[in-house]
């Protein structure tokens, strides 16, 4: 920790002033004291290496507050050229983002260290970066001729980018209304008992396009995206369905729900006594990374009383946020953003993947440097205690999109946790050990064990398909290099405990939904 002297409050005008507030911004900042002059003292003495409270550099990006696809990428290079910053391989840029979409905001722009981009974890975790999409694929962009060629190339590498890992497509529910007919949740997944996500029709869409994005069909508009129309109808399936207490409205990013579309849901829940088992309204958001500043707004007000209306009525309200680096979190906008949720009630989670170039780090060899990506994640959970948000978990890269560039061996991943967990207070600790996610579950690695004089890892589910699956640890032969939790080999025998009763029941739902998908058809009829 390092000297500095006291931070007064006209340090924190002079903040607001270098951060471009808006006077709309800087009035609510003030008059709800969201940012407390000691609360960044304290914040800047504990992390000033990766504070940027008191940044000097450049401020590039004013006036719009998105840069969207194509034509918005080539704006921010014209902006970086003018300011002589040239990036390069801005070809093989453009075929990451033409398969996978770009978006990014005013304030994520500005967050980078322009001086230092290229180690910038903000800059990893938003620009296409050479080497993600395998260079034999991106040749072939390259030497097309013409635009329907590359549009040609472009569409071939699409339908190879695995969008919906985990076989997603055998999480939607159906269910028979009032009249007897078949119904199916085309933007629902009730895979869980305890819990059903929402993709709303208006939740389509992010703040800012992460390069490992797990969603990407649902930003990238895919024909067979999960998009939730009807309110009314996922009301119905609640009221059928007494074992679910929690919803989660994701996407895309729950933060971009509107007001009005909010209420519908939520109304209800709060009059409607068949559906008093929601106890908890969760939201997937990385509107605290990526755009704060929507949650400092007037308009913004009204949804902050809705939620409080939630909690004053006995349902738990929690913005599921996604905070990988103290980088995320220090700067004005996003404490001022958290500390407004929280007075209104809403109590803040962090999950986040453990992702190479972003918040897993490499020697110049190639290998993972241990000490440096556990302390990325110690100094994150000591900063999300002291500003009272809960660090729910640390996951391993799903397989989808882009995996090799961003995966690490579960050996390494072990390792880091191993520091973190030991290094962290109680109470600042992760609430459950890595996981990763397959179609059969959430798997956690609990750690490794000597049996028989052997190194096994030993696993145990976090969720799944068969929720007694939960009762059991179990054993897997110890990798130094494998990525992937389902492809560790059994300790013993040939397959896990759980394989063939998962097949079963995959089967089952497969057969389900085409049979039920053919009988929705023919009500139609």
């Amino acid at each position: 920790m390092i000297e500095s002297p006291a931070i007064r409050a006209r340090d924190v005008d002079d903040m607001l002033t270098r951060y471009h507030f808006s006077s709309e911004t800087r009035r609510i900042i003030e008059e709800e004291h969201l940012l407390p002059p000691a609360l960044l003292h304290r914040l800047h003495l504990n992390f000033a290496e990766q504070s940027r409270f008191f940044r000097t550099d450049a401020y590039y990006f004013s006036g719009k507050t998105y840069y969207n696809g194509l034509a918005g990428f080539r704006e921010i290079i014209g902006v970086l050229t003018a300011n002589g910053i040239e990036i390069g391989d801005i070809t093989e840029r453009e075929f990451f983002i033409e398969v996978y979409r770009f978006l990014a905001t005013k304030h994520v722009l500005n967050s980078i260290d322009w001086s230092n981009y290229e180690e910038d974890t903000m800059y990893q975790l938003v620009f296409p970066q050479p080497g993600m999409i395998p260079r034999d694929e991106v040749q072939k962009y390259i030497n097309a001729a013409t635009d329907e060629e590359r549009r040609m190339v472009v569409e071939e590498y699409t339908r190879k980018t695995n969008p919906h890992d985990g076989k997603q497509m055998l999480n939607k529910p159906w269910f028979l209304n009032d009249d007897g007919q078949l119904e199916i949740l085309q933007g629902c997944q009730h895979k869980y008992p305890p819990i059903a996500l929402i993709f709303d029709q208006f939740t389509q869409n992010c703040f800012a396009f992460c390069t490992y994005c797990f969603r990407h069909a649902q930003v990238r508009g895919d024909e067979d995206m999960f998009v939730q129309d009807d309110v009314e109808q996922l009301l119905m399936y609640l009221r059928q369905h007494k074992e679910i207490t929690d919803i989660l409205i994701t996407g895309g990013d729950g933060g971009f729900i509107h007001y009005d579309r909010l209420a519908e849901y939520v109304l209800p829940l709060l009059s409607d006594p068949t559906l008093a088992h929601i106890r908890t309204l969760r939201f997937g958001s990385r509107a605290l990374t990526f755009h704060p500043e929507l949650l400092l707004t007037d308009e913004f007000e009204n949804i902050l009383s809705l939620l409080q209306q939630c909690v004053d009525s006995g349902v738990q309200v929690i913005w599921v946020a996604h905070l990988s680096t103290p980088r995320d979190i220090l700067n004005p906008g996003t404490i001022a953003a958290i500390r407004r949720l929280k007075a209104h009630g809403v109590a803040i989670r962090s999950q986040s993947p453990i992702m190479k170039h972003i918040s897993l780090f490499t020697h110049p060899d190639g290998t993972v440097d241990i000490d440096r990506s556990a302390q990325n994640w110690i100094d994150l959970g000591n900063l999300l205690g002291m500003l009272g948000v809960g660090f729910h978990s640390m996951y391993c890269a799903r397989p989808t999109g882009e995996h090799h560039y961003f995966t690490a061996p579960l050996a390494d991943i072990h390792k880091i946790f191993s520091k973190v967990y030991k290094s962290l207070s109680s109470v600042n600790r992760p609430s459950r050990y890595i996981t990763m996610t397959s179609s059969a579950g959430k798997i956690s690695l609990l750690g490794t064990a000597e049996v028989n004089g052997e190194t096994v890892f030993a696993l145990k589910f976090n969720e799944g398909r068969n929720m007694d699956w939960m009762d059991r640890v179990y054993l897997a032969r110890y990798d130094e290099q494998e990525n992937t939790i389902e492809k560790l080999l059994p300790y013993q025998g040939e397959k896990h405990f759980y394989e063939d009763e998962c097949e079963e029941i995959e089967r089952r739902l497969e057969a389900a939904l085409r049979h039920e998908m053919a009988r929705a058809g023919n009500n139609d009829q």
